[in-house]
């Protein structure tokens, strides 16, 4: 396969808004002809996780890059709803449940290029507004994109238009050592190099709320996180015409 022309990469350092052009077009084309919302999934977070370069050093600056989508409980296959029902501390998950699942993911570590793989964020029950605030991560980048917890855990988000131009605000966390809002510093951010956590979602056209984080070696300024809205858009408007229907990869194992 040849290799990627440098000019098609992207610098998070400095992400330029010719940059954010590029990688909007970029979204828009690889999403074509997906057949289901895993399969368009799996074909951004690759993208973010391979293009992601340093201009200098040639280094890919992405650590992970993951997909989620809030999904009702009742909704999903058995085996993500045995993952969800395993961490619901207290009473009986019900079928409307939201839980913020992982629809694609990929990453330094083997075990993060499979969702399947995911020791705890395969499906993560967002049963009420209290416990989602407990986790700080999750509440923030709800919070930051703009959205309502208590409306998303109720699953009354309004559902966007054809040609809807709004547009949602980012998670972005600068320095990413030491803040509360990314967990698991000692096991990740550390030994792995995070530095800058990016976010941005939107709605899909079923109102579920989706977001897709980029935890990233290389510094994001607010000037760089505040392009990613635009990304956003072009995420939204590529996954429109998908069947929400065909949500997982016909006959992947479960």
């Amino acid at each position: 396969m040849p290799s990627t022309p440098a000019s098609d990469n992207l610098d998070l350092s400095d992400f330029t808004v010719g940059g954010m052009l590029r990688a909007g077009v970029a979204v828009r084309r690889i999403v074509r002809g997906a057949e289901s919302l895993e399969e368009a999934a799996d074909r951004i977070v690759h993208f973010f996780y391979e293009r992601c370069v340093d201009p200098d050093s040639g280094r890919r600056t992405t650590v992970l890059v993951r997909f989620y989508k809030t999904h009702p409980y009742g909704d999903l296959p058995p085996d993500l709803q045995g993952f969800a029902a395993r961490n619901v501390k207290d009473g009986t998950p019900t079928p409307e449940m939201r839980c913020l699942t992982l629809l694609a993911t990929a990453g330094d570590e083997r075990a993060w290029m499979s969702r399947r793989a995911s020791k705890g964020h395969q499906a993560i029950p967002l049963p009420s507004a209290d416990i989602v605030r407990q986790a700080p991560m999750i509440a923030k980048l709800i919070e930051e994109l703009g959205f309502d917890i208590e409306s998303v855990i109720r699953g009354e988000m309004t559902a966007p238009r054809p040609g809807d131009s709004k547009t949602y605000d980012v998670f972005h966390v600068k320095d990413a050592f030491g803040n509360p809002s990314i967990p698991a510093q000692r096991e990740f951010v550390v030994p792995y190099g995070v530095t800058s956590v990016v976010g941005f979602g939107g709605l899909l056209r079923s109102g579920e709320l989706f977001a897709i984080i980029l935890f990233s070696r290389a510094p994001i300024s607010e000037t760089s996180a505040s392009r990613f809205r635009a990304i956003a858009l072009d995420v939204r408007s590529a996954l429109y015409t998908l069947n929400e229907a065909n949500t997982w990869v016909e006959g992947a194992p479960n």
